[in-house]
């Protein structure tokens, strides 16, 4: 096996074994690739797919490619330096930030919003409820969209500060239901800010970037942050040949629900770095990687920050969408498979693409 690069996974005051990245020979992949190209130059010419593709089988990637624009105007080629905002696939950081300070024992998952947020609206809303999506929050979009009155988009303090006197009605009663909620992700944002006494931003880059070696990855805002060399802008198709420069929201400045960005190859680090038992317990991972359930007992399709699919072979994934980003990384448990897309032109059809990269390695790569 071919060995790329290595990575360093370390707790605090724990020296740990390296993880290596490795890439199949390329005589094993021959076929698969030609195959792979073929579907990235099809979905980028007739689908306007601009975007990165990495595919991973038993801890060897085997395809790893890039197609289309960077910058539309320059016409500069994305490579694999190429910095894309990973929109909700940024919630798995945020679960794992939430059980590094459980393991650390500095919070509980039974623990509730208002003991480290008093003035917090909403009574007996669990951390465990917010990790699974079942703590029936109203929308943070919604309320910024009607109730923040400065020009500047509010951080996270200042929503948190905003709900306090918004007066909005939650959806339901915090564990009777299932409601996919970015409100949740970034109170819980909100919660390691506040216990481990820094931002989200450097708690991720001391306790996931560094220590997995994700040297292209951090957390940006518009507020706070200066653009990267390498970082990637959302487009829209305009009239059907134009592409369009995706303009700031009102939302873009909150944390922990999106605005994690990172490489695919960084990605994948990522999902070596988590498995690997290196950053996190098997107890812990097992809980993110486990469906959740109400308070009556109903399954719900969401662990800790991955969506759980168990209708046929178990899949762990997320799919990510916001200014023009779409996002996926998928891990296929029973076939030791992982895939990673990051598009940024508004790609429409993640679910499809997945389903046809599957296809294809299973077809045509039998290591």
């Amino acid at each position: 096996m071919v060995v790329d690069s290595e990575i360093t996974a370390t707790k605090p005051n724990k020296k740990e074994p390296k993880i290596s990245i490795q890439y199949y020979p390329e005589q094993e992949t021959r076929h698969v690739t030609y195959k792979l190209d073929s579907l990235l130059k099809r979905i980028n010419k007739r689908h306007d797919f601009h975007g990165a593709v990495l595919v991973a089988k038993k801890g060897h990637i085997l395809y790893n490619n890039q197609v289309g624009y960077a910058d539309f105007k320059k016409k500069t080629p994305l490579n694999e330096k190429s910095v894309f905002q990973l929109a909700s696939v940024s919630k798995q950081f945020t679960a794992a930030a939430i059980m590094l300070l459980k393991e650390r024992n500095l919070i509980k998952l039974s623990d509730t919003v208002t003991a480290y947020f008093p003035k917090f609206p909403y009574q007996q809303v669990t951390i465990k409820s917010l990790l699974n999506h079942t703590a029936g929050l109203p929308s943070y979009f919604w309320v910024a969209e009607h109730k923040w009155r400065r020009e500047e988009a509010p951080t996270n303090s200042d929503m948190m500060t905003l709900l306090e006197s918004s007066n909005v009605q939650r959806y339901f009663k915090p564990g009777c239901n299932f409601d996919y909620s970015n409100t949740a992700y970034f109170v819980l944002a909100s919660i390691v800010e506040k216990v481990s006494g820094t931002t989200f931003s450097s708690f991720l880059r001391d306790n996931i970037f560094e220590p997995l070696q994700m040297k292209d990855s951090y957390v940006y805002t518009s507020k706070k942050d200066s653009i990267n060399e390498n970082q990637l802008v959302g487009y829209r198709l305009y009239k059907g040949w134009r592409h369009i420069k995706i303009n700031n929201t009102v939302n873009d400045a909150i944390v922990g629900d999106k605005n994690v960005y990172t490489t695919v190859e960084d990605l994948y680090k990522w999902t070596l770095g988590l498995d690997s038992g290196k950053l996190l317990s098997q107890e812990s991972l097992d809980l993110m990687y486990s469906k959740g359930e109400t308070v009556y007992g109903r399954k719900v399709p969401y662990g800790f920050g991955f969506r759980i699919n168990t209708e046929g072979p178990k899949t762990i994934y997320h799919h990510g969408k916001w200014n023009g980003f779409r996002t996926g990384l998928t891990k296929y448990l029973e076939d030791d498979l992982v895939v990673i897309v990051l598009e940024h032109t508004s790609y429409s059809a993640m679910t499809l693409l997945n389903k046809k990269i599957k296809e294809i390695v299973t077809e045509n790569f039998h290591v």
